[in-house]
């Protein structure tokens, strides 16, 4: 008796759980899908300009750059990552994916302050750091959720948090929906990972991250501004990869945002 009791106690808790990260979901789901702001998209007019200043083979550069950045970091991580986590509550797994992000957010603060500390060339090296630092995030969130990231296209979901983390407002709107029912989107995916847009990919991370990082260039304050934009960069992509898997991870019977 005791133990049914015991039993129907952990169920009911599951539960006040399960609909309390609900309610946070059509929460996130609003601000997701929410209209760009007028300052938003004279700032993305702007960038747009600055873009279209810029040669298409400087263009291109980067994006080959970021792409084989991401694949390397992507097909390596992939053999450091933790089996996926089975046979743990929701509550209990997201206890961890907690820990693990406060990790992660002093690592990126303290090779932030690092290298902006060292000056412009130090600086340019934060940059493929950084980003090794939240993709090697994500596979832990991922697996933690129990999600298997030796599947290609649980690496391709990454990139899209990744991407969601990211964007312009606009952009942001576009992903959002591309994951929301992510098992009905998958016969839409690529094939191969080669042919993801990285052009799109590359071009809205940097400019999300330009003013952000730009100070960190600056003699004798890059040290701090690299600090805290690592921190705040590894806190949001935290934040977001949290509420696109547990999109995912609670059950569809459950999980219903479009009916309130």
């Amino acid at each position: 008796m005791m133990v049914d009791y015991y039993i129907l106690n952990v169920t009911f808790i599951a539960m006040q759980y399960e609909q309390q990260i609900i309610n946070e979901l059509k929460e996130w789901r609003h601000k997701m899908l929410r209209k760009p702001s007028l300052t938003s998209k004279m700032a993305a007019a702007v960038q747009g300009k600055i873009n279209n200043w810029i040669p298409q083979k400087v263009h291109n550069a980067i994006t080959i750059a970021i792409k084989n950045m991401v694949r390397a970091v992507l097909f390596g991580a992939t053999y450091t990552t933790s089996k996926s986590l089975a046979n743990k509550s929701l509550e209990e797994r997201e206890a961890l994916i907690d820990d693990k992000i406060e990790t992660y957010k002093k690592t990126g603060a303290a090779e932030g302050g690092l290298t902006g500390a060292g000056g412009f060339f130090t600086s340019l090296a934060d940059f493929p750091l950084l980003l090794g630092i939240k993709i090697k995030m994500l596979f832990d969130i991922a697996a933690l959720y129990g999600f298997d990231v030796k599947d290609y296209r649980e690496r391709l979901y990454m990139l899209y948090i990744f991407q969601l983390a990211f964007s312009s407002d606009e952009e942001r709107r576009k992903v959002y929906l591309q994951i929301e029912n992510w098992e009905e989107k998958l016969h839409e995916l690529p094939e191969d990972i080669h042919e993801f847009d990285w052009q799109t990919f590359q071009q809205q991370y940097r400019d999300y991250i330009d003013i952000a990082k730009l100070a960190q260039l600056i003699p004798f304050i890059g040290a701090a501004v690299g600090a805290i934009a690592n921190y705040r960069l590894i806190q949001k992509l935290g934040f977001t990869a949290k509420q696109a898997y547990r999109m995912r991870f609670i059950s569809k019977d459950v999980y219903k945002l479009r009916a309130s």
